[in-house]
């Protein structure tokens, strides 16, 4: 057998990576790939981190691969630089090799991972990879019910307008950039401050209508404009909402779910719940 060797993804490998994942994830055709890695393409990744991951090769063929997605992210005064592992894949006669590739991805100590879509029969390894899990679970919400005889006051602005009140212009880069991305980006403004809010449409088992939550400062603040941001996303035919959460959210109408769609987190800095921007969720679609 050829050396195994491991390096970072290329541009001139996007077609091999494209053709491997397909194979990897049959349930997602070749043009899904193809638009996932032109989103990695297409974006700035903080210096020294890889554009779109890592690949096993042996001789000339690629044999394994795993995607990351990687951003600078400013938390008050700090700056964090934070990559979500996401679509790994070996082929089953190189499997042994995938530590290999997980370890490769993994040397950047200074960085925070994240882990949000482990599969269940893959938790005991990333844990035993020293992962640790930060959400428990989901809130299954109804938000369009919350509020729904009283005012709130609230103005819901699209993510391109500047508010007229106090903001954090870094959100409104968030936002824009996520809204690009075909997220769902919008200001909730009181009279006295704006605040963001990014949801991912999706369907939950290619049914339920939903939209996750991708960003916000605080799920306090989602709670708090739950209805008019519930009958915006009606609006879009989103009834529900998906919040990542580790116990039933009190003043939320839903419904808490334990141990479905856990998150996983390894590194200097524990993620906060309502904070999914920049991952793959929004980046490439999963």
């Amino acid at each position: 057998m050829p050396a195994i060797r491991c390096r970072q993804i290329t541009e001139t490998d996007v077609p091999g990576i494209t053709a491997l994942l397909a194979r990897g994830f049959p349930s997602r055709d070749v043009q899904f790939w193809q638009d996932a890695l032109a989103q990695l393409g297409a974006r700035q990744p903080p210096a020294d981190l890889p554009q779109y991951g890592y690949l096993l090769e042996s001789g000339d063929k690629l044999v394994g691969a795993i995607l990351l997605i990687c951003a600078q992210m400013q938390t008050g005064e700090a700056s964090l630089r934070r990559c979500n592992l996401s679509s790994w894949y070996v082929e089953p006669e190189f499997r042994s090799y995938g530590s290999l590739l997980v370890s490769r991805a993994l040397a950047h100590k200074d960085v925070t991972f994240l882990n949000i879509s482990a599969a269940p029969h893959t938790w005991p390894i990333i844990e035993a990879q020293g992962f640790c899990r930060y959400s428990d679970g989901v809130f299954v919400a109804v938000p369009a019910l919350n509020g729904l005889f009283g005012s709130s006051g609230v103005k819901i602005l699209d993510a391109r307008t500047r508010p007229t009140v106090a903001f954090d212009p870094s959100e409104q880069d968030i936002l824009v950039q996520h809204a690009d991305l075909g997220c769902i980006s919008l200001w909730c403004a009181t009279s006295e401050r704006a605040y963001p809010f990014v949801f991912r449409p999706r369907r939950v088992k290619k049914l339920l209508p939903c939209a996750q939550l991708i960003y916000c400062r605080d799920v306090g603040d989602f709670v708090r404009f739950a209805g008019p941001l519930g009958r915006r996303l009606l609006r879009h035919g989103k009834p529900f909402a998906i919040v990542d959460a580790n116990a039933p959210i009190p003043g939320l109408i839903g419904l808490y779910r334990r141990g479905s769609m856990p998150r996983y987190f390894k590194g200097p800095q524990k993620p906060r719940l309502g904070d999914l921007a920049y991952t793959e969720y929004a980046v490439i679609g999963v």
